[in-house]
């Protein structure tokens, strides 16, 4: 299983409605990508006051590789993915991604 982790700086005057949305739209692509398992999104709490540069995020679950790869090439995702990189500071620098290869338990 991978589990695709997004996490956005988005610029200033974006509001929090914004933000929200823009990560939360994600979520409708479950059922429409072959091997996308499910996507959770919500603002980030930083508890340790680590990433607060980091305001919103979604964790993507995909059973493989070959699945996150449709996902990448999937238009409705290209289409989501433009939509949030005009929001963040920087554009695509104000995203980070990380992908890890977990157990499926």
């Amino acid at each position: 299983m991978i589990k695709h982790c997004v996490f956005c700086s988005f610029r200033t005057g974006v509001s929090e409605t914004q933000r929200l949305e823009a990560v939360q739209s994600f979520e409708a692509l479950v059922g429409q990508i072959t091997g996308l398992i499910s996507i959770k999104a919500g603002p980030n709490k930083d508890f340790e006051r680590k990433s607060d540069k980091f305001s919103h995020g979604f964790i993507a679950s995909f059973t493989n590789e070959a699945a996150l790869q449709d996902y990448a090439n999937h238009p409705a995702h290209q289409q989501l993915g433009k939509e949030l990189v005009a929001l963040c500071a920087g554009g695509a620098d104000g995203i980070v991604v990380f992908d890890l290869v977990v157990d499926a338990n």
